[in-house]
This record gives structure tokens, sequence and C-alpha cells, in this order.
């Protein structure tokens, strides 16, 4: 999965030992360093042999027309993509005019390293020049999450065994507009044949507009308006160097380019430092020129303050980070560092984004288009809502501020209340598929399941009754419009039914009462009506303003509970399972276990119509439901039906295999739990869906924490109450997290034998063990014995579990792979069996 010995394991610190140009995509992602505002992918500072020279900046994007084959009334008309901003990376070597270019470069020593206690990115070089000059270089590299406008970067050269005259050339450069001489322009110029979805749409017409270039002494700026969108962005660079030895500066400054080029005599043994301190800042509306005088005030505060300032703030943050957010897996150093890693992603991903959303590459990729998705509010919020409470109320926000564009959404769409888009960086829709997308009316419940959770959490009443409560009075109010009712002999209504959506299983779409979604949506309106209750018992006034802002109807709120009470929870009384939806069940069957590895994932090998007409699922749906809403489950609805999906789950998306692990921890298929636990944490390290080159998998790496505490520590917050009921490995000997609950850190410890809670200054904590009612007060520890990890089951779930069961109708279900190739005879029928045909097709029974 991982070469450790180019890769070696280190609990704080991705490293790598050994240069390669055959993954440099991969590296660039893995390597790649954020502050949730600012991202600077892991290229090397040579700035050549790049996949992508990628720097971006959350939100900044270009808009354009989506160009449907058939257009039709109301689907999305203006796409969004994040775009590359000007490149600051580049800080060229040479030594005696000869460059260092890791593809001929005689390279005797390497090694790169991201330290997760520091958040620096550090590299060392030992080069022997043609000439035989032996040189070290050593590279460090931050982006500050105390100052998120800025970056840093500094090389130091030495030239060990002679006099020789060393040139460094610092660069900002416009690579959005234009391919760099020695590659790597962005992902069209690397796009391989084929259609992926997963990757950024092209722009072929120039995106970046000059507003400003120029060169003040050392210090660079480049200023531009985006074509379209009208945003604004500026890059200015200040240049410090530091040495004993001689050296001059020569620069230029043109529209698309600046340089700093540094021309040192060099002094056997006579180190030359320079660093580049890089200031971004963008904006919807501000003319370029006023953010260049905001970046010239970023750069001055901070050359105030110092070059090692930053590294030493950079630092602390890191540690009080850690102190919050760690998660330790005793005695297993390999998955400790890999879930380090994605913990450290996780930050980089939304610590600075303060009011934009989380990207679904965060800002280390292009993959996705830069676009916000349902992946925030399910997979990431719970992270942050545990450790760091502020960016998740942050995120939250964005959705709020969405509403205005919800509403009208929801309009287009004749409904009431607000629907939020599907993807999005502006927060209209951009999903020009509308069946995988705007069908998928489930992202309103999950933000206001996210809201919930937060809430319940912090206790943060202020924001639920400020803002928060217009994201649940709107999302419930399009539910009441999307369901309807079906009535009874008598004519008073019975059930509830939801028509026409999708499930977060993209391989069936546009169905009726998906469960997922009927399940959610009974969430969301019930939660929207305790919230307005609540609001008007204890915050009079302001419910009173939230009802005239709204418009709030006296009898909403009941309506909304009357609905959630009678929403239809399908369920197959044949098999014993919940379905996926109305008519999932008669579907045929799609075989996996013979599906041959070249044909997945199945999105790219297969028309959406063949996948559509199956049993099988991109990931996981009902099972998603289970855990989400794990209180309206028993233990053995919950089994049964994990047991019934799980076959059929290709994993093709990289949401499922941390859903499919805590299930199976929960219901018992411990080995199988930990078999999918590896997959999710080491899904970008291992790059197992070949695509970690787009970005980081940032909803997988907030599944890998939540399979964690929740899958293997137990924990749930159903009806707003903690709850443990931990499911340990039988290889591990503790697991230890932390969780804030109301304002009070709590210590939580797995053993074999026990869960410790120890509980930092704050208020007491309520708690359940497996049934026991606990309470720890602050800086008080309470210890509760375990009587083993709960239910063991061999194996795995598979497909011969399913065939020859009977649907509803009495008819069997089995197991087929579509043909996927042209067949020149057709199928014959012989009496109401199948037989093979000459080709070796099954026929079908009519």
């Amino acid at each position: 999965m991982i070469d450790r010995d180019r890769f070696p394991v280190d609990p704080w610190r991705l490293v790598e030992r050994t240069f390669s140009l055959d993954d440099v995509g991969v590296t660039e992602t893995l390597f790649a360093q954020g502050n949730g505002y600012l991202g600077l992918r892991g290229n090397h500072p040579e700035g050549r042999h790049a996949h992508e020279h990628g720097t971006f900046v959350n939100g900044f994007h270009e808009i354009f027309p989506i160009r449907h084959a058939e257009q039709a009334y109301g689907f999305a008309e203006v796409g969004q993509t994040i775009i590359n901003a000007p490149d600051a990376k580049v800080m060229r070597v040479y030594v005696d005019d000869e460059p260092l270019s890791f593809d001929v470069a005689d390279v005797r020593e390497y090694e790169r390293a991201f330290d997760f206690r520091t958040g620096v990115l550090t590299r060392h070089v030992r080069w022997t020049t043609p000439s035989g000059k032996d040189v070290v270089i050593d590279f460090e590299r931050i982006v500050s999450f105390e100052e998120k406008h800025l970056a840093v970067m500094r090389v130091t050269v030495t030239v060990l065994n002679a006099d020789a005259p060393v040139t460094v050339s610092c660069q900002l450069i416009n690579r959005q507009d234009g391919q760099d001489v020695y590659g790597g322009g962005g992902p069209a110029g690397k796009a391989k044949a084929g259609f992926d979805p997963r990757k950024a749409e092209k722009i072929d017409e120039r995106v970046l507009q000059p507003q400003e270039f120029w060169q003040d002494g050392l210090r660079s700026a480049l200023a531009y308006r985006v074509t379209a969108s009208g945003m604004t962005i500026a890059v200015v660079a200040d240049h410090v160097v530091d040495t004993e030895n001689e050296y001059s500066a020569r620069t230029l400054a043109e529209p698309d380019i600046t340089k700093n080029v540094f021309r040192i005599q060099a002094k056997a043994g006579v180190p030359t430092t320079v660093t580049k301190l890089v200031s971004y800042h963008t904006s919807r509306g501000v003319p370029a020129r006023e953010l260049v005088d905001r970046g010239r005030r970023t750069l001055d505060r901070v050359g105030a303050e110092g070059v090692q300032e930053q590294f030493d703030r950079q630092a602390a943050w890191a540690e009080a980070f850690w102190q919050r957010s760690d998660v330790v897996i005793e005695g297993r150093d390999d998955l400790q560092q890999a879930t380090r890693w994605c913990l450290w992603q996780l930050a980089q991903a939304a610590a600075r984004a303060d009011g934009q959303g989380v990207p679904a590459k965060g800002v280390s990729g292009s993959g996705y288009s830069g676009h916000y998705f349902w992946d925030t509010e399910i997979y990431v919020l719970p992270f942050l809502i545990y450790t760091t409470p502020l960016w998740a109320r942050n995120a939250l926000r964005m959705r709020y501020l969405m509403l205005p564009s919800a509403r009208k959404r929801a309009g287009q769409l004749n409904e009431a209340g607000a629907l939020f888009p599907w993807r999005t960086i502006n927060g209209e829709e951009a999903s020009a598929y509308y069946a995988a997308g705007t069908a998928q009316y489930h992202i309103n419940a999950d933000v206001s399941f996210a809201l919930g959770k937060y809430v319940r959490a912090t206790g943060d009443d202020e924001f639920l009754h400020r803002e928060g409560v217009d994201i649940a009075v709107e999302t419930a109010r399009l539910w009441t419009t999307l369901g309807f009712w079906r009535y009874n002999e008598t004519g008073d209504p019975e059930v509830f039914h939801i028509h026409g959506v999708t499930g977060p299983d993209e391989y069936t779409t546009v169905v009726n009462d998906n469960l997922f979604t009927n399940v959610m949506a009974r969430y969301n309106l019930r939660f929207a009506a305790r919230a307005v209750r609540e609001m008007e018992e204890n915050e009079p006034e302001r419910y009173a303003h939230m009802v005239d802002r709204l418009r709030l109807e006296p009898g909403e709120p009941d309506a909304w509970d009357r609905a959630a009470e009678a929403m239809h929870i399908p369920y197959s009384e044949a098999l014993g399972i919940h379905p996926q939806d109305a008519v999932f069940l008669e579907r045929e069957v799609w075989d996996l276990e013979n599906t041959p590895p070249e044909q997945r994932p199945l999105l790219l090998h297969f028309h959406p119509l063949v996948i559509y007409r199956y049993q099988v699922l991109k990931q996981a749906d009902v099972v998603l439901a289970l855990y989400l809403q794990g209180n309206h489950f028993t233990a053995a609805e919950k089994l049964a039906d994990f047991q019934y999906y799980d076959p059929l789950t290709t994993g093709d998306s990289t949401l499922s295999a941390v859903v499919q692990s805590i299930l199976a921890a929960e219901v018992g298929y411990q080995d199988l739990a930990l078999e999918y636990f590896r997959e999710s944490i080491f899904v970008d390290l291992g790059d197992l869906h070949h695509n970690a080159a787009d970005g980081v998998h940032v909803a997988s790496a907030g599944g890998v924490w939540t399979a964690l505490v929740a899958g293997f520590g137990g924990m749930r917050d159903h009806f707003g109450d903690l709850s443990f009921d931990p499911r340990l490995p039988a290889d591990w000997p503790s697991l230890s997290y932390t969780l804030h609950w109301h304002g009070t850190e709590l210590k939580i410890t797995v053993t074999a034998d026990a869960l410790t809670v120890v509980a930092g200054p704050g208020e007491s904590v309520g708690f359940e063990v497996r049934g026991a009612w606990y309470t720890v007060e602050g800086g008080e520890t309470v210890v509760v014995p375990l009587e083993g990890q709960g239910p063991v089951l061999p194996g795995r779930p598979t497909l011969g579990d399913i065939s020859e069961q009977l649907r509803e109708d009495g008819s069997m279900i089995s197991a087929s792979v579509p043909i996927s190739t042209a067949t020149s005879s057709i199928p014959v029928i012989t009496g109401s069996s199948p037989t093979l045909t000459e080709n070796g097709n099954l026929g079908v029974d009519s």
C-alpha cells in the first residue's frame, strides 16, 4: 500500500526519503499546505516537473455558462470553478549557472518532511554539481494559521567544498493563463484521455486580467480581476537575504511574472538564506488596488515581527491544535501517522475558512472544481464541532449566508422555503447533472442535522436563535411542499411520502421514498419544530423578530411534526430489511464479486442507465442512515440491513468506507471494520482511488476521525446526550481521543476492560455507557469497567447471503454482471428457465 522505504513510519511526520517523478501529482497533494483560506500544493521550489502548479484561495473562482445538450427549465445555468492563483513558490537555485533539476541532478542526500507538530514543510538536499561542487540546500515553507493571508518560504544554500557563484531566482507567476516553460501548467495540461467528472473544468479564455504589476525595492506585486466573476486578487511578496557573502539583486515586473534574482559570490562553507514572505488577498467586490494595499500592510506587520516569529507562532498554533484534537492509537505507529496526517488535513481545509465553505479538496487541489458539497456537514463538521467549535460555527454561517440563493433555488423548483445547492462556490447551483445533483434534496436535512449536532454539543443557543433558526425553518418548509400525503379510506392524512429524489448513493437516482432522505427529512422537520417552540418559550423577543422576518405562520411547527410522525419509512417484511427506496428491491443485483477490477469504478466504465437498473451502490446510503439516526433503528435491524447492503456497495466513493467501518464495528464485524478503516485512512496516502493527485479527500479524512471516535470509540450523541459503547480492535492496547461538550474538555481513553473519562475545568457532564448513567465533575475522572467490546461476527457478508432470497412478490434474487461488449446473438428463451446462448450469455426469463 505504501513504500515504507521511501515513506518511513513516523508518528508525527510525513517523510519522503527518495525523490520520484512517477507519482509527482500524488506527492504534491500529500505535502500540500493550507490554512483553509490559502493553499499551496507540495510543489518543489525549483518549479519543474509538476503535475499541477497549484496555489488556491478558498472561494476564488471563475464562472462560465453551463452548456446543456438539451436545455430544460430549472437546469443550472452558470458553472463555477476554482482558479489557480499566482504562484509564489518558485525559488530556483543555480550553482555555476547549473540549475538543480531532479531528473538529472546527482543528489546524494534527500529528505522532504511535513512535521505536524510545527506545521512546517522542510526539504534537505545534498547535491554534487557537474563541476564537483558539494552543495547543501535546505528549504522551509509554512502557510500561516495565525496570519491567514501569509505564506513564508526560505531557502538556505551552502557550497561546502569551494567558492562558487550561486543564483537564487524568486518568482511570482500567473499560471492560470499560461504554461510555464518547464511544464506542469495545471490539470488541463495533464488531462488523461477519457471523462472523469471528479476533475475541474477547463476555461480556454484568459481568466486573470492584469490590474497592477510593479517592483519596489525587493517587494513585488501582481494584481488581477477575474474576467467573468469579477473577483479580484493581489499577491505581494517581500524578499530578505541573510548572508555574509557578497551578493547583488536584479528585478523584473511584467503583467504575468515578477522576478527577484539574487547573484551570490558564495564562499566555501558560508550559507546564504533567502526568505520570501507572500501575502494573498481576494475579494468579490473590492478593487485590486485596495487588495494590494492590504497585502502591503500584512507584510509590513510581519516584517516588523520578524520571520522567526512566524515559525514560532505556527508551532504554538499546532501545539494547541493537537492538545484539543489528537487521537492516539497506542502501539500502532503506522496508523498513528496516517491518523495525524488526516486530522492535519482537516485543519488545513477548515481552520481559516472563516465563513467560506470547506471545499471537497480543501485548498490542496483543483479536484471537484473547488466546490462545497454535503460532505462538509456530514463528514467534516463532527470533527470541528467536538474539537474546535468556532470552526464549525463559521462553516454553518456559510450556509446561513447562502439562504437568499437557496430560497431562489427552491422557488425555481416550485418548492417553499430554501433548497441548498448540491455543489457550489458562490451559492448558486453548479451541478449540470440534476439526477445525481439537484435531486439530492437530502442536503437540506444534512445542513440542519449538522446545525442540530453543533447546538447540542456546544449549547450555543445564541447562534441558533440569531441565525441558525432561519436554516431550520426554511429547510423544513421545503419538505412540506416536496412531500405529499396519502389519505386513508375516511379521507384523513395517513402517510407522508417524498418522491423524485436521489439519496447519497449516486448509482441510484430520482427515486421515491429514499430511506436516507425520508429519515433525515424527519429529523429536519422535528428539529425545526422543536427549535421554534423552545425559542418562543425561552427567547420571546427574538422569537417575535424571527416570526416577522421569516413570516412564520402559527400552524407551521405543528404541520412539520405531523409530517415527521407520518413519514414513510420503507420496510420489506419478506427480506426483513429497509429497502433503499420504493422499488430498489425490484432491480436485479449487480454481481460485484465477479466484476473485473479493470471495470472499476463503475461510473467510468458503464453508462448511468446501465448502473441505475441494478441493485448496486456507489456509497453507503441506508447504512449511513443507520449511523446518523441510529436511535430510530433496533440492533437487529442494523445487522440485517448491513448484511444486505454491504455486498452491494462498491466503495467507488471515498465517503463509503468510513461509514461501513462504523456500522461493521457496531453490529459485530470487528475485523471487517478494521479493514474498512484501513481503506479510508490510506485513501490518499496510498492513492487507493488513483486520484489523490487531484487533491486531498477532505471528507474521507473527516470520516477517519468519526470512524475512530464513533466506530471504535463507540461515541454517540443521539437525543442530545453523550453515550459510549466501544469496539476497540483486539490488537490495539488503547484508543484515546478528546471531545468538547458544552465547553468542558473530556479526555476519553478506551482499553479492553475500561473506559476512562477525564474532565477538564468546567461544568459537570453526564454520559451513558451501555445503558448505565454516569456524571463526571469538572477536573475529575470517572472509570467505567467494560465487559468485552461488543458482539463479534466472523468474516463479512457476501452476495451468497442475498442470493436465492425471495422478494415481496415471490421472485428470487440473483446476481449478474451487465454485458459490456456488443453481442451478435439474441438471448434464447426456453420454458421458464434462463439458458446460455451461443456466446455464453445468460438468456432472460420473460
